[in-house]
């Protein structure tokens, strides 16, 4: 364990040495981004296994830090995620912090040294923000932020609201968007409709994020009905159902991998979280 940055950036070296010794294939130390993810003790088994199935897609230095109240506290382990390419081994590095008490305050400074200079910085936030100065440090020093609004709770106006406050300072992903995506291409394709309510039959984000979505491109308010369930199931505007789009929902990972792949600003999405917050 770990207890300095000087530690952790030792105890990696030690681990791509290791890697290289006589009997192990050739490894390449690779890093395409800093991935950062804070992780609230609840979601730290979910944090891990989106991790495993990222798997080589997204190689990276990725840091998860554990906040957790009580004493200052400061504790890293630093390990190799290693995956077979040809004669070769490409390898990326996991760092888990547990921070607890001034520490966790403060994740800005634990996190700044260890960036890797001059890639992105992408911050995958577990569960709903405080939107509080702990949030406002990490978002500075990241490139893009990554939510998922399906964690929040049922009350999303005041949220959003928070969050859209903040779209001229970070570029924002949110996996619940992106698991409406399927089913705003079947709407797109059952355009035109006058569209004064939707019913959505998922969860409370999908609801609202598609309502948003519709009121700010229709240019008028659209009254959302919402039956809840764990999967976005079905859509019916003015009573009418749209069409359910073929295949099946892609997996966390993949939805996460997929915001790893994006740098700029999604403007329509952000028109929907305006909508959304009134």
């Amino acid at each position: 364990m770990a207890g300095t940055v000087a530690e952790i950036e030792r105890d990696l070296a030690e681990l791509r040495d290791s890697s290289s010794e006589p009997g192990h294939p050739p490894t390449l130390r690779t890093s395409v981004m800093t991935h950062l993810a804070w992780v609230p003790e609840e979601w730290a088994e979910a944090a891990e296994l989106t991790l495993a199935g990222l798997a080589e897609r997204h190689p990276s230095r990725t840091i998860l830090l554990f906040p957790h109240a009580g004493e200052d506290a400061f504790e890293a382990d630093a390990s190799l995620q290693c995956f077979p390419y040809g004669d070769r081994a490409v390898c990326a590095e996991v760092i888990r912090i547990h921070l607890g008490g001034e520490r966790a305050q403060h994740p800005a400074s634990v996190v700044a040294p260890m960036l890797v200079a001059d890639l992105p910085v992408f911050c995958r936030w577990r569960g709903q923000p405080a939107f509080d100065e702990v949030f406002d440090e990490l978002v500075g020093v990241v490139d893009r932020l990554i939510v998922d609004s399906t964690e929040w709770d049922p009350d999303l106006g005041p949220p959003y609201a928070e969050l859209a406050a903040r779209f001229e300072r970070v570029a924002v992903s949110d996996i619940a968007w992106e698991r409406t995506e399927r089913w705003r291409r079947m709407l797109a394709n059952a355009w035109p409709f006058e569209a004064r309510s939707i019913r959505v039959q998922g969860t409370h984000a999908q609801a609202a994020l598609l309502g948003g979505w519709l009121s700010s491109r229709l240019g008028h308010d659209v009254e959302v009905e919402h039956e809840q369930a764990d999967v976005l199931n079905a859509v019916a505007v003015d009573g009418a159902p749209i069409d359910a789009p073929p295949g099946e929902p892609p997996p966390p990972s993949d939805l996460l991998s997929d915001q790893l792949d994006q740098f700029g600003r999604d403007r329509i999405y952000e028109d929907a979280v305006r909508a959304a917050a009134r």
